[in-house]
């Protein structure tokens, strides 16, 4: 059998199962079981592939077809502009996400030098992005998932930035500690019973995406927080659900934060807040 054999079978697998990125995904597994990029291996169909490669790409497929999102199976996803390592136990990295790193630049210029946290780290994908970007600032960051901690080292150190970041364990309850210069978070803000109507898949990790009841109970916990925690003039961005604009508005206000900027995501909804502690 040779590539271009076992990259159809992979299209039908799929496509009989309604994956409608059938195409490319198949493209991508079959690259990752073969350990070349998925140029090298359109470049190369007519090779023959090995009974063990082979078998290692069904499993691959079937994991798919399962409805397993592909970047799981892969182990990595790209963010911004780089790939980050992840698992089950963190939630795949999301393009509307991008604006938190896109306006914390814009507020850091390139060689100043900040004292960041960020809250609910998880893959460590939004921090990380900010430190390669931002040489002279250093980080912490908090998950509640030790699970969680141990992904985002493992990125710090994949992108050399282990040592101007401090990643630990604990709820945002209980840190007290500190005065920061920007607050970053994208914490769960989905309402706990909207969950299963979302087509959020079930592979990821639940307790990352549940808001609690109306979507706000984590978001608000970051508010007060972050009232704390932040210098005076420092800034809070926050991504939010599309309906919790004004809700979180007002949240801030009475937490003394100046409203900066909405920012909209690629489908045009409320996506991002960037917000300033005045007192």
């Amino acid at each position: 059998m040779n590539l271009f054999q076992a990259l159809e079978n992979g299209y039908n697998l799929l496509k009989t199962n309604n994956i409608n990125s059938y195409k490319i995904d198949a493209e991508l597994l079959l690259s990752d079981s073969l350990n070349i990029s998925k140029e090298r291996l359109i470049l190369n169909l007519k090779r023959v592939i090995n009974n063990e490669t082979y078998n290692n790409f069904l499993l691959k497929i079937n994991r798919r077809r399962a409805k397993e999102p592909i970047a799981y199976i892969l182990k990595k996803k790209e963010f911004w502009k780089n790939k980050f390592y992840i698992n089950k136990n963190v939630l795949i990295p999301r393009p509307e996400t991008e604006h938190l790193v896109e306006e914390t630049l814009n507020i850091i210029s390139t060689n100043q030098k900040k004292r960041l946290l960020e809250i609910g780290v998880g893959s460590g994908c939004l921090i990380i992005s900010v430190l390669k970007e931002r040489i002279n600032c250093s980080a912490f960051g908090i998950d509640c998932c030790k699970n969680a901690i141990k992904i985002a080292k493992i990125n710090a150190k994949l992108h050399q930035v282990q040592n101007r970041i401090n990643i630990f364990k604990t709820d945002v309850d209980n840190l007290n500690s500190g005065k920061y210069d920007l607050i970053l978070s994208n914490p769960p803000y989905i309402d706990k019973h909207k969950l299963k109507y979302l087509g959020v898949s079930e592979y990821e990790p639940t307790k990352a995406l549940n808001g609690g009841i109306n979507g706000t109970e984590i978001l608000i916990k970051v508010v007060k927080k972050s009232s704390k925690l932040l210098k005076i003039n420092g800034k809070l961005i926050i991504e939010i659900g599309s309906d919790q604009k004004y809700k979180m508005i007002n949240i801030l206000k009475k937490n003394k934060f100046y409203i900066n900027k909405i920012t909209k995501d690629l489908s045009n909804l409320d996506r991002c807040i960037t917000s300033t502690k005045i007192a």
